[in-house]
């Protein structure tokens, strides 16, 4: 028997103690209004196209050396990779509402405005945030017209009988992936990244988590979402962790419902592709997930039924704990966590010696808060 629900007190609506980060800039230079893409370097364009197929991904340009994805929506393709020696992640591309607002953000850096190559259409500016990694605005890229989306699947709710006469066989089958959702990326300077971010782009902070035990010493994860104003925006549409190294965590690609998103999973399966965690609900922002890895170990996830913010709403605050992942669902696996044995969880043994060493905000006390989040 359960006595109290583990869930219980794992978001707060109230918003920051007196003192505490607020969330949001006083006066950010612009406020980009959604991710456009994801950029990538991989040595194999085949085997990426294949796989990105499968996770449903439809390619919108093709040459020797790179590869747009998108999805069913209209818009820029969202994820471009170009071929290279090894495999990287390059960086996030944000939209911009207006052109005027790259080329402010452009003074205000000390850069210059460019032009972007006649595909994609448009200009650009690119940043570095203080985690080294490349971040680039972008206004006027051309759109790509919608393709035929994946319809949901009309649902008997309880009593509420809206199919009658009819079964359910969705097809196993590649999801339709329908746009890029968002990107979590973790920086050994979280604070510092973080405050970049709201004061250059204008995000806006959803949900704090913070280990536990140390709240005093401020939040070590962020939920980041765009401020359109009255208009709901997703829950996060970047987030942010403190860990031992500078790196990508994985990026989330949205699909039309549980069935699309489930029936594509058994398809990847069946494929021999990489599971990472799922089906579950997660608790800060609400989506349905199912984790993969693509054949160069980039962790990606399809979601539904994400949560969507206006301005108005202040942070949430919480501890971080791998209970606290999800509502429902299997526990987090090792290699969701990182911990899983091999190359990965070595590379980050080898960043946290290196780490620690280091003038940066990943400490021993915030060692010791991380292993304690990983047992929890």
């Amino acid at each position: 028997m359960i006595d109290e629900d583990p869930h219980t007190g794992l978001h707060s609506e109230h918003g920051a103690r007196a003192g505490e980060h607020p969330g949001r800039a006083g006066n950010p230079v612009i406020k980009v209004c959604d991710l456009a893409w994801l950029e990538f370097v991989k040595p194999d364009l085949e085997r990426a196209a294949m796989f990105a197929a499968a996770f449903g991904l439809t390619t919108s340009l093709r040459t020797e050396n790179e590869l747009h994805l998108r999805g069913t929506d209209p818009g820029s393709a969202c994820v471009i990779i170009r071929r290279g020696t090894r495999s990287a992640f390059l960086g996030p591309a944000f939209r911009a509402a207006e052109p005027r607002d790259v080329k402010r953000l452009a003074e205000a850096a000390g850069q210059r405005v460019t032009e972007l190559p006649e595909q994609l259409g448009g200009s650009f500016v690119d940043l570095t945030d203080p985690s080294g990694l490349r971040v680039r605005v972008v206004a006027g890229a051309r759109d790509l017209p919608a393709l035929p989306p994946q319809v949901p699947l009309t649902l008997n709710f309880g009593h509420e009988a809206r199919r009658t006469n009819a079964t359910q066989r969705p097809p196993r089958e590649p999801a339709h992936v329908q746009r890029l959702g968002h990107v979590v990326l973790q920086s050994t300077k979280y604070r510092q990244t973080l405050d970049w971010y709201l004061e250059h782009l204008g995000l806006l902070v959803s949900d704090f988590l913070y280990y536990p035990g140390q709240r005093e010493r401020g939040p070590v994860m962020s939920f980041i979402r765009c401020d359109r104003g009255a208009t709901p925006a997703d829950h996060h549409t970047l987030a942010l962790t403190l860990g031992p190294a500078n790196r990508y965590v994985h990026s989330a690609y949205q699909v039309a419902d549980l069935d699309t998103l489930a029936a594509g999973g058994e398809y990847l399966r069946d494929c021999g592709y990489q599971h990472s965690w799922g089906i579950g609900r997660h608790i800060q922002g609400s989506q349905l997930f199912d984790y993969w890895r693509d054949p160069d170990g980039f962790m990606v996830e399809h979601f539904s039924d994400g949560d969507l913010f206006d301005n108005t709403l202040e942070p949430g605050w919480a501890p971080m704990s791998a209970s606290g992942l999800a509502q429902w669902g299997p526990p987090a696996t090792a290699d969701f966590l990182g911990i899983k044995p091999g190359k990965e969880s070595l590379r980050e043994l080898l960043a946290t010696l290196h780490s620690l060493r280091e003038d940066n905000e990943f400490d021993v006390r915030r060692l010791l808060g991380l292993l304690k989040v990983a047992r929890s």
